[in-house]
């Protein structure tokens, strides 16, 4: 590493961290909803919830430069997660518009106090492991991104999975304080399983855990050139930010923005003008995109091969298998089934399988056109 460690310091010093806490998870309903999404769960165990946990992994490195990107609805419990939060750095949309919208206005935000800032977006509802390795990645990434990249660390593949995007990697790229650097050539969608066992195989691959690490005067670039009538939009609230007229513009502007998502806006352009390097992550990482998640995440609340979770849970399981969360006092009993998932909440119940996890979301959609919003 030919950069000194007080020059990293120094470029951590300009280094700002944004967590998107948007999305209501859908494929963890009952217990994550429009009002109460994963983000704001323990859904490891480990007695903090996956914002916190973020924040907390985040905060060594940001210190108290961190902005929350969330929904309105969300403000009280995201404060009570994160007392440390700045009024200023809580960003509050009137309504869901994905991750461009969401990332675009901590970046023009950020870009009006300071246009030497570097930004790295990090989900809300990660569950990362070893915090330590994570940390020497980010690090990386903000040194590549002060060579004047966006940057985006990739997850070492562990399988050939079909759920995720891959970010093809191309040429070293030679930055002081980022030895691991390599160039973008493309990010490719989700891939069958055929093409997902030659992109591992290749050792080509990462997978894209859609962490960008960017200066933002870059970032907005990209956006501009992409999305100009996004990027706009998104400037002329930053430009109210903070005064008397922020409110009245953030309504009136935000209800007409393009809803689209980063990758589209500035990740997959900017990697097609060679403006996107890629830091390969060797932690394992989980964006907890199911019930079968929260049993791989839960080793320790195996009660024989039975996942329980819950405040105080009444499970009784003989010969089965499987996740049980349990939000009520109700008596769970289990017998001869395997790989079921049972969730029980005051107002809903779920069961289903391991295996058709990922159906949860039809569910949803259903009750929704059901006129069932109560419970979702």
């Amino acid at each position: 590493m030919n950069q000194s460690y007080d020059s990293i310091e120094a470029l951590l010093d300009r280094f700002h961290a944004v967590i998107p806490a948007g999305g209501v998870g859908t494929r963890l309903w009952p217990l994550s909803r429009a009002g109460a999404p994963k983000f704001l769960h323990d859904l490891t165990g480990s007695g903090t919830t996956l914002i916190r946990s973020t924040y907390e992994r985040l905060a060594p490195l940001s210190g108290t430069d961190v902005m929350v990107v969330t929904g309105e609805a969300h403000r009280e419990a995201v404060v009570g997660q994160i007392p440390e939060l700045g009024a200023e750095d809580l960003v509050l949309e009137p309504s869901p518009k994905d991750s461009a919208a969401a990332i675009g206005l901590a970046a023009a935000i950020l870009h009006r106090r300071d246009p030497e800032i570097i930004m790295g977006s990090f989900a809300a509802d990660h569950v990362i492991a070893p915090v330590d390795d994570f940390r020497e990645a980010v690090s990386e990434a903000v040194a590549a991104a002060a060579g004047g990249k966006i940057v985006t660390i990739g997850i070492t593949p562990t399988h050939p999975s079909t759920g995720f995007g891959y970010i093809r990697q191309g040429e070293k790229y030679h930055v002081p304080g980022a030895p691991n650097a390599h160039e973008v050539i493309e990010f490719v969608e989700k891939p069958d399983e055929d093409m997902a066992e030659k992109y591992v195989a290749s050792g080509n691959y990462v997978w894209n855990a859609g962490m960008f690490v960017a200066p933002v005067a870059l970032m907005l670039k990209h956006l501009a050139e992409a999305e100009p009538e996004l990027h706009a939009g998104l400037t002329e609230i930053a430009a109210a930010w903070g005064t008397e007229v922020q409110e009245e513009t953030l309504q009136r502007v935000w209800p007409q923005l393009p809803k689209t998502a980063i990758d589209y806006a500035v990740a997959e352009p900017a990697a097609a003008a060679g403006d996107v390097a890629v830091i390969p992550g060797n932690f394992t990482w989980d964006d907890v995109g199911d019930f079968a998640a929260i049993a791989r995440l839960n080793p320790a609340a195996q009660q024989e091969s039975m996942t329980v979770l819950g405040p105080e849970p009444r499970v009784y399981s003989e010969d089965a298998s499987g996740v049980v969360v349990s939000e009520t006092k109700r008596v769970v009993a289990l017998i001869g089934v395997e790989n079921i998932v049972v969730v029980d909440t005051e107002d809903a119940l779920l069961v289903t399988t391991t295996d058709h996890a990922q159906s949860v979301k039809k569910a949803v959609e259903a009750l929704k056109e059901k006129g069932d919003s109560d419970v979702l």
